[in-house]
């Protein structure tokens, strides 16, 4: 089977379970909402509209819908990437990390949902955007802890030990008018064959992170503008452009959530928002909204990843190592070189590989013509 056709079913495979697990847990939500569950699973939770009782109510939720969408996650993270010859994880390893998973996810779900209703109880005319700046303030804070407390919670990290390259890739930092803290090898040969590198964190957090598996096998002129691409987004200011786009698609979605559950609380038989029955209907809403909000941020996306990708070329002039890293990049991580228009426009916040090389070659040319 061609690397393409091979790529092209995997992908579409795991959109597939991803969907399938997204509708079912849409669809239990909505049962929950509109059969009278919710109130009885409020009951269950405590009753009332206290804290404990949205707590509470959250945890069993944000666990239930796990539960459901476990068999989806198991297809998708385990089966399909042992299947393609992507994994590197044992059964017992995959679980572990799956529960890691699920359990972050669930503390962050039940703070989230416990400040949106402690909003709903003591301003109801102000809390959608109130939820929404505390949320983009905790996102902030998510990206300055991420390389530090979430990340390694997941994987492994060291000094990076190539004196050399580490040099290079501080100069070009320099270069880049930004500071990092260092050079880290990313332990990621111990879940996938897929290579991948990061500038991760904010401040006093942000460091490179290489995996093991592109220090393996990329020269160290791929590597070099492989990062620059990665520092492009610093100097460009992408982060906190990704935060106002983000706080934005917040503060329209929650204004959504407002009028909408205003509109449905006759429907539902209940009292007033703050009511934690309300937290099934909330999280259709959400959902639904952020898979509406989805093709946006990725234009953006792919916005801030073209102009990243034109400035490692201008930064490093170096045409040849950017194709090649591209196209190893594209074989040993299966990229969907040729997605059709509705799957990019939907799922795609990269631009395809094959239109990144195709950008690099015209670059090439063009500043041979210039020169």
């Amino acid at each position: 089977m061609a690397n393409e056709d091979k790529s092209a079913k995997y992908h579409r495979l795991r959109r597939r379970a991803d969907l399938l697990g997204t509708a079912f847990a849409g669809v239990v939500l909505f049962g929950l909402s509109f059969t009278g569950a919710a109130p009885s699973l409020r009951d269950l939770a405590g009753g009332g509209e206290g804290a404990i009782t949205v707590g509470l109510m959250a945890l069993l939720l944000m666990l239930g819908l796990s539960a459901i969408e476990f068999p989806f996650a198991f297809y998708q993270g385990h089966v399909l990437e042992h299947r393609y010859g992507l994994s590197t994880q044992s059964l017992g390893r995959w679980f572990t990390d799956h529960l890691k998973g699920v359990a972050l996810a669930t503390a962050l779900g039940v703070i989230a949902i416990s400040i949106v209703f402690a909003t709903m109880r003591l301003a109801p005319d102000q809390w959608w955007w109130m939820s929404a700046v505390v949320f983009g303030v905790a996102t902030i804070g998510m990206a300055h802890i991420a390389p530090v407390v979430l990340l390694p919670m997941f994987y492994t990290f060291k000094p990076l030990e190539r004196p050399d390259l580490v040099d290079r890739l501080m100069r070009l930092a320099t270069r880049a008018r930004t500071d990092v803290m260092g050079v880290f090898e990313w332990g990621l040969s111990s879940h996938t064959k897929k290579a991948n590198a990061a500038l991760a964190g904010m401040g006093k957090t942000r460091r490179i992170l290489l995996s093991d598996t592109l220090l393996a096998d990329y020269s160290e002129d791929e590597i070099e503008v492989i990062l620059a691409h990665e520092l492009a987004h610093h100097v460009h200011k992408d982060l906190w452009r990704g935060i106002v786009v983000q706080s934005a698609v917040l503060i329209a979605g929650f204004y959504v959530a407002d009028r909408l559950a205003h509109a449905l609380l006759p429907t539902l038989g209940l009292p007033r928002l703050s009511d934690p029955a309300l937290l099934p209907m909330l999280m259709v809403i959400g959902g639904a909204w952020s898979f509406l909000a989805m093709p946006v941020a990725n234009a953006v996306s792919r916005a801030q990843e073209r102009a990243a990708d034109r400035y490692a070329l201008t930064t490093t002039r170096n045409v040849d190592a950017f194709v090649t890293a591209m196209k190893r990049l594209s074989q040993q991580n299966l990229a969907e070189e040729f997605p059709s228009p509705i799957v990019r426009w939907l799922f795609f916040s990269h631009p395809p590989i094959r239109e990144r090389i195709d950008a690099a070659r015209a670059f090439a040319k063009e500043s041979q013509s210039v020169a």
